[in-house]
């Protein structure tokens, strides 16, 4: 089981304790599991709002709605760095070189390809959106820190496929291979990345940040159950 649905089925414990047990401790007892419940419920659904369009909560499924400023990092990132000018040389020379069909390897550009941006970029995005004041609560950007690692891992080997697939690698070719292209080869090779950017979809970008945060996330659900808890038991003892 993992950590949000734990946290729920504590608070639904100590509300069903509260509930049917007939004890001077019941009342504390109730008001501990209603807030704890109520703390872990609002945070899991938050969580879940990040990625999921709700309708009629503004706000939610920030992620899928961003997408295609998320997009548009990646694309300035991919031909600042990977197709800067002395790559596209080294590129083309590697081209002429070689007549034979073996694979261009981009692999040592992908990997010196600086992503903190991209992860900065999606950072800024989720802390300007409605989930930003929640998490703001639990440390704010520091909170997310954790998935910097993961998130920039796991583009690169997305970049890694999309760069050594058929048809990212026979596009650069059949483009390359073309003498108009030398008239504007920079020009040429950004619609090459453009239309291959054109495969990397929202659901992919959700699932990608979804596996991570989640994971990294949870604990705001049992934080959010654990300080619920703590309020419901101080206002337990109020005379109300």
């Amino acid at each position: 089981m993992n950590k949000s649905l734990i946290t729920h089925l504590v608070a639904a414990t100590f509300v069903a304790t509260g509930l049917f047990v007939d004890s001077q401790a019941s009342k504390a007892i109730l008001a501990t599991g209603l807030f704890a419940l109520a703390g872990s419920l609002t945070n899991w659904i938050a969580i879940h709002m990040l990625f999921e369009k709700v309708p009629g909560l503004y706000g939610s499924g920030v992620i899928v709605e961003h997408f295609e400023e998320f997009k548009a990092g990646i694309h300035k990132l991919v031909m600042q760095q990977f197709f800067s000018k002395d790559n596209v040389d080294r590129f083309l020379a590697e081209l002429v070189s070689d007549n034979s069909q073996h694979p261009l390897d981009f692999s040592d550009v992908i990997e010196n390809t600086d992503l903190e941006p991209v992860y900065d970029s999606l950072v800024a995005t989720i802390m300007e959106s409605s989930f930003g004041s929640m998490l703001s609560m639990f440390g704010g950007k520091s909170a997310l820190e954790p998935l910097r690692e993961p998130f920039i891992k796991k583009m690169t080997r997305s970049l890694d496929d999309i760069a050594h697939s058929d048809s990212f690698q026979q596009s650069v070719r059949s483009k390359l291979n073309s003498h108009a292209v030398f008239d504007d080869i920079h020009l040429q090779i950004e619609h090459i990345v453009e239309s291959r950017l054109e495969e990397l979809t929202p659901k992919m970008v959700k699932n990608i940040v979804q596996d991570m945060i989640r994971t990294h996330l949870g604990w705001l659900v049992v934080w959010g159950g654990v300080f619920g808890g703590l309020i419901g038991f101080i206002t337990s003892f109020l005379p109300v």
